[in-house]
């Protein structure tokens, strides 16, 4: 176990990942650095208390969102937060739809996921120590269940389960592209959920994440228009505080023991 990088600062057992909006969840937030091997994560995490509870929050794109999907330091990110005791992780993202019953301000907490990015590093074992990560089930049912009784305790409207296709970005999709995912059965599709999700299964920390429904995807409906960036960036402010409710009902509840096994120790 390698020392403890806040030199007796502040720890948390539950962490954010998510856009900035969310810094107004804390009570008295500390900024802490956290150096790993993999260099600085996204950005200093902020480390407060949610309910009473100590919470590390961290944006995953920056502070200045100056992190694109595919350049986001995904295992500094991890390594950060499990070095500071982060067992439990709650990963708000924005998604666009790939069925037709789901509507721009929907929530999905999905159950699964299609890797289709390439060419970000995704593992912490390079060598020469090996680990396959057993990945079946690479979300939490333990913080999905919290994720959805906060959607569902704050009105939003909620879907549970889907299948998450994530791609490299930081462009949208073809009409092609649209329609084939739609067909392989993935339900939203986004750009940050890998190797987000994988990363933190072998640090060994639980995973919930909670897509918010931006747009439709361009091939899924007769006519559909074009998503902008603009109109993403609109939406996410729009949901901001919905889901700094859902978040906050879920971080307050009883924490399960939900925690991936993880592979050979990290010396996290």
């Amino acid at each position: 176990m390698a020392p403890d990088p806040t030199n007796g600062g502040p720890r948390a057992e539950v962490a954010v990942i998510g856009g900035s909006g969310f810094y107004e969840l804390f009570d008295d937030p500390e900024s802490v650095e956290v150096d790993t091997p993999f260099g600085p994560p996204s950005a200093p995490i902020t480390i407060g208390s949610v309910g009473g509870r100590p919470v590390a929050f961290l944006p995953r794109h920056g502070v200045d969102h100056q992190y694109p999907p595919h350049k986001v330091p995904y295992r500094a990110n991890a390594w950060a937060l499990r070095s500071l005791g982060v067992h439990h992780v709650f990963a708000p993202c924005a998604s666009g739809a790939l069925t037709l019953d789901l509507e721009p301000g929907d929530f999905v907490v999905p159950d699964q996921i299609i890797d289709r990015t390439f060419g970000r590093p995704s593992t912490f074992y390079d060598g020469p120590t090996t680990h396959h990560l057993g990945f079946a089930d690479p979300y939490c049912p333990e913080l999905r269940r919290l994720a959805l009784d906060g959607c569902r305790a704050e009105g939003v409207v909620v879907h549970d389960g889907g299948t998450v296709v994530v791609v490299p970005g930081p462009r949208f999709s073809t009409r092609a592209e649209s329609k084939w995912f739609a067909a392989m059965g993935a339900t939203v599709i986004n750009m940050t959920q890998m190797p987000e999700a994988s990363l933190a299964a072998e640090a060994g920390m639980g995973y919930g994440a909670i897509a918010l429904i931006t747009d439709r995807d361009v091939g899924i409906a007769e006519g559909e228009e074009p998503v902008t960036e603009e109109e993403v960036f609109a939406r996410m402010a729009a949901d901001v505080e919905k889901v700094r409710r859902v978040l906050f009902r879920a971080i307050t509840s009883d924490l399960p023991e939900c925690v991936h096994e993880g592979g050979p120790p990290l010396d996290v």
